[in-house]
């Protein structure tokens, strides 16, 4: 079992190791401060710790401190730093003792992994400056009429109509009949009135029926209780209810019910995504290909 490493800070180390490392940080941000001060260089190597044969610098620590902060709170980062990187060593060299020398051969993957890290780097700027970003609403529509069994919905959609009155108003029951009869007139009509009429008479409301949303995000604004949302949705188009406080009425333009297909307006950002993303791989593959091709070409590789 590896032994759990001492807290460097602890209350019983005695006093002049603490100001042994208050010197040293005041020393050390002294340098940081003035960095045209000729003893840089030797404050920058005084050791600050040791585990082993491995040294913590005051230069290690250079450029770690963030700006603009008191000396105190300078030198506490520097105390928990120090007291992480001792932590780190210890915990490593424990390590390093106990595990066998096959599995601290890193080199293979380091090098592999290196190779990856370029490669990506190389294709991402590529095909950063290469690709087309431009994707139409007919592509779109394209892919979408293609691909209509990728798009069932998850959750039941709506777009609504909506307001949301104070029942506790003295005209609470004439603005009732009078939102009830303007949520009977035809949709044109009935945003113009309640745009006219609800900022001033009305707690809150939406006219919003570009828009899909969640059934269970309105459910949120208005507390309509249903155990079926499928039923509900395919049995009322205008509702009207009341709590303790409030009255409530609702007008249903639009709906889809879970796993029907959902409308193309509201998958528009993530089918031209998928395109671009389509694009890149194609792209990415068609560099691998030229990259190879101009190598057999000009006999850049040989295989024995």
């Amino acid at each position: 079992m590896i032994p759990s490493s001492p807290n460097i800070f602890s209350r019983k180390r005695d006093n002049s190791f603490y100001s042994l490392i208050a010197l040293l940080l005041f020393v050390f941000v002294a340098g940081i401060s003035f960095s045209g001060c000729r003893h840089k260089n030797q404050a920058g190597d005084a050791p600050l710790a040791r585990v082993g044969d491995n040294y913590l610098y005051v230069k290690n620590l250079e450029g770690l401190i963030p700006e603009n902060v008191s000396s105190r709170d300078s030198l506490l980062f520097c105390q928990s730093y120090i007291n992480k990187w001792i932590h780190t060593q210890l915990l490593l060299q424990q390590a390093e003792k106990n595990l066998p020398e096959k599995k601290l051969n890193f080199k293979k993957r380091l090098e592999e992994y290196r190779n990856s890290l370029i490669i990506y780097q190389y294709e991402a700027e590529y095909v950063r400056q290469n690709m087309d970003t431009v994707v139409t609403d007919k592509q779109i529509d394209a892919y979408y009429k293609s691909h209509l069994k990728d798009f069932q919905l998850k959750e039941n959609i709506v777009k609504v109509i909506y307001a949301i009155l104070d029942r506790k108003r003295e005209d609470s029951p004439f603005l009732e009949n009078t939102f009830w009869r303007m949520f009977h007139l035809p949709d044109s009509v009935l945003l113009d009135s309640i745009e006219n009429y609800a900022p001033v008479m009305a707690e809150s409301f939406s006219v919003d029926t570009n828009s899909w949303i969640p059934f269970n995000r309105l459910l949120k604004v208005i507390p309509i209780e249903t155990y079926n949302q499928g039923i509900y949705l395919k049995n009322h188009r205008i509702i009207r209810f009341k709590d303790d406080s409030k009255i409530y009425l609702v007008k249903f333009v639009n709906f889809k019910i879970k796993d029907d297909i959902s409308p193309e307006e509201l998958e528009t950002s993530f089918i031209r995504q998928i395109i671009l993303n389509i694009r890149k791989m194609k792209m990415v593959s068609q560099l691998r290909k030229d990259i190879f091709n101009n190598a057999i070409k000009h006999k850049e590789f040989e295989i024995y």
